[in-house]
């Protein structure tokens, strides 16, 4: 029994593991890709010569990427020049406020006692623990399984101690509060509830285990992220499958509730046996991708969306303080900050700002020529409906710059040289979205349990990606895609869904 044709729509990471799985399996794969090049949301903007990452800056649980190259009979070493980080980031509250975090323990125990007093050392070090129990509990039993309820869940986990362990119903800036009294520090850590896209006042204490994933490894990507698209890409058609960029689906083609076909916005029909879907779930149930697919996924209400961002990509020379690869300046008031946001849907008045010095490692001489940077400010994911105006940029891009300026940092750029992306613009990217970067937000309890997972109501359609089990992010992502492809397998060996698919002409045998 064997299924032949399977079509795989967008071509970032989710959709590239999935479609290396499945080509290994023995597929007959197309990736499509409405863009010009994979990647998805792994972006890089060029700026003169130079290419610029314009999306995920950080690599961390390289062994997810380990995994899907040996089981394509590959090696990551072979295809990627990876080097570990020893400094994380450099963070700063102020000209003369600024503290490293590391990617050892003993090293932050060392920076946080000098910072911060040895009872904060102290509550780093119980708190490293409980990210890693938290990490321990959650690995296998949730965010490398199919998505489960939160009673197989309960199930999956080895005692009860260990389920209250994870402290599902605490969130994460209150459980902060029982290792940290500094308030820089408990922004600092409470900064891992942006990874994902949301407020760290509404997300869960789980979002703790974040932290431990960073001291497990953070890796410089040699030639920038987008390289790591590029290698996936190669990996999928060296097994086999085809990926068309420049080639948007306009439908997924649904008879008798099982897939049929996908038509291209070219108006190409392609007849399919199954669809993996790498779309953000929002946008399949607006009918994006047609009214036949809508049913098969649930769209994020705006208040539920997760955060968008302002982001300025530029070269520019810099100078005062000393630039990390990856830099973190606080704002002064972090809950106004959430607030403004996701209550009130504007830019913040005070944000905190993200820099990535591209051409940095660690804690590098200063560069002396210009240099590749991308700042970032959270912003509200309303980006179909409302957009943000030439002097509405322009006041938020003085704000970053004068903020910059008052922690010491000097940045001489062109302004003709910046490439500005805001959320409308993440909106006309990725449809459906709002310019939400991150899918649904992960705010209550039952968040993780309320995304998507691989299986639908529709036969033959399975859904991928970072509004998906088990969430966003690049490793994420990842196992995502490969969640869709491991449930379509398994699923091809279930008598009755070929038995339903066979009847409705989407599925051939042999």
């Amino acid at each position: 029994m064997h299924i032949s044709r399977v079509a795989v729509i967008g071509a970032g990471v989710a959709g590239l593991t999935s479609a290396i799985d499945l080509a290994q399996a023995g597929f007959e794969v197309t990736l499509f890709e409405r863009a010009a090049a994979p990647g998805g949301k792994i972006r890089e903007t060029r700026i003169g010569d130079a290419g610029v990452d314009a999306g995920p800056t950080v690599f961390t649980m390289r062994r997810v990427f380990d995994e899907i190259f040996a089981d394509a009979n590959d090696d990551l070493d072979r295809r990627l020049k990876l080097t570990r980080a020893g400094l994380l980031a450099r963070h700063a509250w102020s000209h003369t406020e600024h503290l490293d975090l590391y990617a050892d323990i003993p090293s932050n125990v060392h920076s946080i006692g000098k910072f911060a007093g040895a009872r904060e050392a102290e509550g780093f070090v119980r708190f490293s623990a409980q990210a890693r129990r938290i990490y321990r509990t959650l690995d296998t039993t949730f965010m490398r399984a199919q998505r489960p309820s939160p009673v197989e869940l309960a199930r999956r986990v080895a005692t009860l101690a260990d389920l209250w362990n994870i402290r599902p119903f605490t969130s994460l800036w209150r459980a902060l509060g029982r290792y940290f009294r500094d308030p820089r520090l408990r922004q600092l850590f409470a900064r891992y509830a942006t990874y994902c896209g949301s407020s760290p006042f509404r997300s869960p204490a789980t979002l703790m285990l974040i932290a431990h994933v960073e001291q497990e490894g953070v890796w410089y990507v040699e030639g920038g992220i987008q390289r790591l698209a590029c290698e996936l890409a190669q990996l999928a058609q060296r097994k086999g499958a085809a990926i068309r960029c420049s080639t948007g689906i306009a439908e997924i083609v649904v008879k008798n509730g099982c897939v049929q076909a996908v038509r291209t916005e070219q108006g190409e029909h392609i007849p399919v046996e199954a669809v993996v879907c790498n779309a953000d779930a929002s946008a399949l149930a607006r009918g994006l991708l047609g009214a036949g697919a809508a049913r098969a996924a649930r769209a994020t209400p705006t208040r539920e969306r997760s955060l968008s961002a302002v982001t300025l990509a530029l070269r520019a020379r810099t100078s005062g303080f000393k630039l990390a690869h990856h830099s973190v300046f606080f704002g002064s008031d972090y809950r106004r900050e959430f607030e403004d946001i996701f209550r009130l849907g504007r830019l913040p008045s005070s944000p905190t700002i993200y820099v990535c010095a591209q051409d940095r490692r660690d804690a590098s001489a200063p560069v002396e020529h210009s240099e590749r940077l991308l700042l970032l400010v959270n912003a509200p994911a309303n980006g179909d409906s409302r957009e943000i105006d030439n002097s509405e940029m322009e006041l938020c891009e003085e704000r970053i710059f004068r903020s910059l300026r008052l922690f010491g940092l000097d940045i001489e750029h062109q302004p003709n040289a910046v490439i500005r992306t805001a959320p409308g613009d993440f909106q006309r990217l990725f449809p459906g979205t709002g310019g939400a970067l991150y899918g649904p937000a992960s705010h209550g309890w039952m968040a993780s349990f309320t995304r998507a997972g691989s299986r639908t109501a529709i036969r033959g359609l399975y859904l991928a990606g970072g509004s998906t089990h088990p969430g966003p992010g690049l490793p994420m992502a990842a196992t995502s895609g490969r969640l869709a492809a491991a449930a379509l397998l398994a699923d091809c060996g279930s008598t009755a869904f070929c038995r339903t698919a066979a009847m409705s002409g989407g599925m051939s045998m042999r």
